[in-house]
């Protein structure tokens, strides 16, 4: 199982790496979320104590990783991307201090084209290329859903 600190020394290392450029005008935090089957990753701000809290710009930014992501069969590059994606989001204003480029967070690929000015366009290929053919086996061994199956029942006209 991965750790916090081995999350934490993940994002140092993107952050050091592909994010360098960029001035950080918060403090950000990686966590652990809970687990789920659907949300690879978020990025949020830490929840105002008061009113008057949630106008302020000091604020700090929280990336939320999958909680499944701690187990080591999901491959390294995978999480990578995520948080690779999130601070893109970040870079542009949404939930950061920095200033909204965009309407909508992924307006016309800009999250794809993040990947590519950064010189990792490979990495989000990979990482959408294992979660197509891996990651609904992944869920099916390990996060089984909760619904029960439909029964389909017939009528008999006699």
């Amino acid at each position: 199982m991965r750790s916090i600190n081995w999350l934490e020394n993940r994002f140092e290392h993107i952050y050091r790496t592909y994010f360098a450029d960029l001035e950080a005008p918060n403090q950000i935090e990686v966590v652990w979320s809970r687990r789920s089957r659907r949300q690879l990753g978020c990025i949020k701000r830490e929840k105002p104590k008061s009113l008057s809290d949630h106008f302020k710009k000091d604020f700090k930014t929280i990336i939320v990783i999958n909680g499944l992501f701690k187990d080591e069969a999901i491959p390294e590059f995978v999480i990578d991307a995520v948080i690779v994606h999130e601070m893109a989001h970040y870079a542009h204003g949404f939930n950061s201090p920095l200033p909204q480029k965009y309407a909508k967070p992924h307006t016309g690929r800009v999250i794809r084209r993040e990947f590519l000015l950064r010189g990792i366009g490979d990495l989000e290929r990979q990482q959408q290329k294992w979660i197509k053919e891996n990651w609904q086996k992944y869920l099916d061994v390990n996060f089984p859903s909760k619904r029960k199956p439909k029964v389909k029942y017939r009528i008999i006209w006699r």
